[in-house]
């Protein structure tokens, strides 16, 4: 069994990074590259130390002044980096001479790319110390998995030994690495992050406005209870409305039925009543479905569901829950156009009903699905169109992943690749974790010629654990 044994370098770079000390080990005489401070001018350490300063005096430290200061030291400095890295490999018995020099080269270079990626992380550390306490962490796994391309690789000793009886395979390096490849994806680590805040803010103002206007819209219907009626609420208005409660706190779906009806008898105008009536209905559809019973035995429900929402939206056409009940019974009946529209109603009445918004989401995308299923893809897009076009706040996004992942792979059956990673790319950004539309994406980045990006996606693929996404990395 064959396995890699790194210096001991390596091995104080890492547990340098675990203890938080950011200083850099200085190399062995032979080695031919030096802490980075000795290779800038003093007049480059001027104008950081002058960039230091004048970030200093900013009120409010922000990802984006992170990120220009972390620019500045670049551009100061090179943008390519020449790394010395050695590495030996031990053969296992399953290898050959050639596999085995190609392993322990590929070993060297990435250690190289390591290297350059801890010297950077340093940098961007201590730029946050500068920040007044306030920091953006990055951590150095994200650093190690950057893809920095290693424009330029010399062979500057290469020898073999024993160990026992087993080959030894030593091999010493001059990488060049490119920096700037590395200072860019670290630029858009910081704006997915002052990205991700921005979108908890929205959020947080969101909630906010929308209990506002709950409050707003329960003023007049206080203003309207203080009305005062001469001639007082009949015995039996209040009869039906004891009734309605007992029936809500029921358990019973008999006693819950038995209650709404009465309550109904009482007082016909009560839009309470079939409301309840029916949403038990409803349960005794479910309860039915998922004892596997055949349509026909519950058929009877949906059909006196579908009578009181009725009667509750001729009380009351603007009865959220009428509404959503009687789109409900839609739904249960496969009349998918007639739900739809039902749960449009009530997102008309009260934007905010979060209930009817989901079942929206839920009715379209499994309409689409199944039109896609079938091979209707323009039908299925126009069907997502009417759900991933309206105007809806950005905190629904999370529930449209999926309806953005099946128009994803639409655009891939009717060949338009440029759509195909726009919504693979809305969904990779509500699921970073998403491995298939990491590896969809990869491809697609791969036949578009983009071969830097294609192997980013590969790499947070691989690292997530997708052996398919590993094996088509170098």
């Amino acid at each position: 069994m064959g396995y890699s044994s790194e210096s001991k370098s390596t091995h104080s770079l890492k547990s340098f990074q675990k203890n938080g000390n950011r200083k850099p080990i200085d190399p062995p005489p032979s080695r031919l590259h030096e802490p980075c401070s000795r290779h800038i001018a003093p007049t480059d350490l001027e104008r950081y130390s002058w960039s230091m300063n004048l970030y200093r005096q900013l009120v409010t430290p922000s990802l984006f002044a992170i990120s220009i200061i972390l620019w500045g030291a670049v551009a100061f400095g090179a943008t390519t980096k020449t790394v010395i890295a050695d590495s030996q490999y031990v053969m296992a018995d399953g290898d050959t001479l050639a596999g085995a020099e190609e392993k322990v080269l590929q070993r060297a270079q990435r250690k190289a790319v390591e290297e350059a990626g801890v010297y950077l992380e340093s940098t961007f550390q201590d730029v946050e110390k500068e920040s007044d306490g306030r920091s953006t962490q990055t951590s150095s796994l994200e650093i190690r998995t950057i893809a920095a391309a290693i424009t330029e690789t010399e062979i500057l000793e290469s020898r073999r030994s024993f160990e026992g009886d087993r080959p030894v395979f030593f091999v010493r390096i001059r990488a060049t690495v490119d920096i700037g490849s590395l200072a860019e994806t670290i630029r858009r680590l910081q704006s997915d992050q002052q990205l991700a805040q921005h979108f908890r803010q929205l959020q947080r103002e969101n909630h906010q406005l929308r209990s506002q206007l709950r409050e707003l819209r329960q003023q007049p219907i206080g203003v309207r209870m203080l009305a005062i009626d001469p001639h007082g609420k009949p015995a039996s208005h209040q009869q039906a409305r004891a009734l309605i409660e007992a029936a809500l706190h029921t358990s019973s779906l008999r006693d819950k039925i038995q209650l709404s009806t009465d309550a109904a008898t009482l007082d016909d105008r009560n839009v309470d009543a079939p409301i309840v009536r029916g949403q038990t209905y409803l349960q005794l559809v479910s309860l039915a479905f998922s004892q596997k019973t055949k349509t026909t035995e519950y058929r009877d429900y949906l059909n006196k569901a579908k009578v009181d929402f009725d009667r509750a939206i001729a009380l009351d056409t603007k009865n959220v829950w009428a509404w959503i009940g009687k789109g409900d019974v839609l739904t249960w009946q496969k009349r998918l156009d007639e739900a739809a529209f039902a749960f449009e109603q009530v997102l008309d009445i009260d934007p905010f009903a979060d209930v009817a918004r989901q079942r929206l989401i839920n009715l379209y995308t499994t309409k689409a699905r199944h039109q896609a299923d079938s091979k209707q893809w323009h039908p299925a897009l126009a069907t997502l169109k009417k759900l991933l076009d309206t105007q809806s706040h950005e905190s629904w996004l999370p529930y449209h992943k999926e309806a953005y992942a099946l128009r994803g792979k639409i655009y891939l059956k009717l060949n338009q690749p440029e759509l195909a990673i726009a919504d693979l790319s809305t969904v990779i950004q509500v699921d970073p974790t998403n491995v298939t539309a990491l590896i969809t994406r990869a491809q697609l980045y791969r036949e578009g010629l983009q071969g830097r990006l294609a192997k980013d996606d590969l790499e947070r693929a691989c690292d997530l654990g997708s052996i398919p996404a590993c094996e088509q990395l170098p």
